[in-house]
């Protein structure tokens, strides 16, 4: 496949080969697509591995790394033909498009060639290890340290609500290499690989019984000065490239997601009239209302990403709007979560013969949508001081070494 090859002449390759080669979604038997599904992630890497042998994985990757080196309309293109097949989609979020963008952006040419390669042929699984158990929201406050020894690294720590890190090969790790200096300014981003000696990691199950997200302890973890990302001491330069990556992914507008479907995990207007008709009120007027709100909501947001993903990649933009979408993008998925709730009332925790305990199941976990890639309230903090230019909010460590810094006493 040539790069001088028209969008449309890539569509109708695309869509013969699916035809040939991959399998086509029943509505009746839908694949497993739990991210905590250890079967599901096996089946991923199976497709991922077809998608690169046909020519049709990495669509906006480089081709020196694996991929075809064509723009995103060309992904799209891909991913309208696709839409009615099973495909890998849990390898979007967060090994393409977090893990191997950042990569792409930060990586040193070997760690490019050998990990971005790998993930499109589907033989690595990516993750981040960035939260810490008393972090919060302040990542650039995280305390798992890394001290030197000769050449190599020793890691001691502990990373919690790491997503799907028990599918995972690799994970980029932020850790204190340096506490003399204000946070921001003593870390060092590491590649880390989830089975090396020194890593235990546990599954965390939630209320909803999924145990999708993991917490590593490190004891002793002993890396190689090969494993560094980017440079010592300059891991938040990373750390913010991987957070515009995952605000953008999050939000729905980046170029290395390939396909769409059950991952995005949205109801369509149809399922929202199912919905209805199983709880009964699909004839009620304040009901259709509310369906037709976040339709409508959907096709705003849908256009939102269109218009700030062009101005980030024309300049337009800064790279901090991708908080404007992934912002918006937990907007609509609350109200689409609760208007769901709303349709089918009491039903929703109780009655699963018609499968409407699904949805209270869902609401259940509505809160994460506004946690990925940073709580809601950080990307209103982004988008004001660094899109719109407001002052930068107090901040009482701004500028202090961070073995000064009081933790955790009065």
């Amino acid at each position: 496949m040539t790069e001088m090859i028209t969008v449309a002449a890539f569509a109708a390759s695309a869509r013969d080969w699916l035809a040939a080669n991959m399998p086509r979604l029943d509505p009746q038997h839908p694949p497993r697509n739990g991210r905590d599904d250890d079967g599901a992630w096996q089946r991923a890497r199976d497709l991922q591995r077809r998608l690169y042998d046909g020519g049709f994985a990495g669509i906006c990757f480089p081709r020196e790394y694996g991929g075809l080196g064509l723009d995103i309309s060309y992904q799209k293109a891909f991913d309208a033909e696709s839409a009615g097949y099973e495909m890998p989609l849990i390898l979007n979020v967060p090994t393409f498009t977090i893990c191997c963008a950042t990569l792409l952006d930060t990586g040193s040419e070997e760690q490019k060639r050998r990990h971005i390669s790998a993930a499109l042929r589907g033989d690595e699984v990516l993750v981040q290890l960035l939260s810490e158990p008393s972090g919060g929201s302040d990542l650039a406050g995280l305390i798992t340290r890394a001290d030197r020894d000769g050449d190599d690294w020793v890691v001691n720590g502990a990373k919690t609500w790491s997503t799907s890190a028990f599918a995972a090969d690799f994970g980029l790790l932020l850790a204190r290499t340096d506490a003399t200096v204000p946070k921001h300014d003593g870390l060092t981003m590491f590649l880390v690989p989830i089975d090396a000696p020194g890593v235990t990691l546990r599954r965390i199950e939630q209320v909803d019984g999924s145990n999708e997200f993991c917490e590593e302890f490190f004891d002793g973890l002993r890396l190689g000065p090969d494993t560094v990302v980017g440079e010592v001491n300059k891991g938040w330069d990373v750390a913010s490239r991987l957070l515009f990556h995952e605000r953008r992914a999050v939000g729905q507008g980046s170029e290395f997601a390939s396909g769409r479907g059950p991952e995005r995990a949205e109801m369509a207007a149809g399922d929202f009239l199912t919905l209805a008709s199983d709880a009964g009120t699909a004839d009620d007027p304040l009901t259709q209302d509310q369906i037709g709100r976040v339709l409508a909501r959907r096709m705003v947001r849908d256009q939102l990403v269109e218009h700030v993903g062009w101005g980030m990649r024309s300049g337009e933009l800064p790279p901090a709007a991708a908080s404007i979408i992934r912002l918006f993008h937990s907007d609509v998925t609350y109200l689409e979560v609760d208007t769901a709730m709303a349709v089918a009332g009491p039903l929703a925790v109780v009655d699963d013969e018609a499968q409407l305990l699904r949805t209270g199941r869902r609401y259940l976990s509505r809160q994460t949508v506004g946690l990925g890639g940073g709580s809601d309230e950080m990307a209103r903090n982004v988008i004001a001081e660094r899109v719109l230019g407001l002052p930068r909010e107090y901040a009482a460590d701004r500028g202090v070494p961070f073995n000064q810094v009081r933790h955790n006493r009065s």
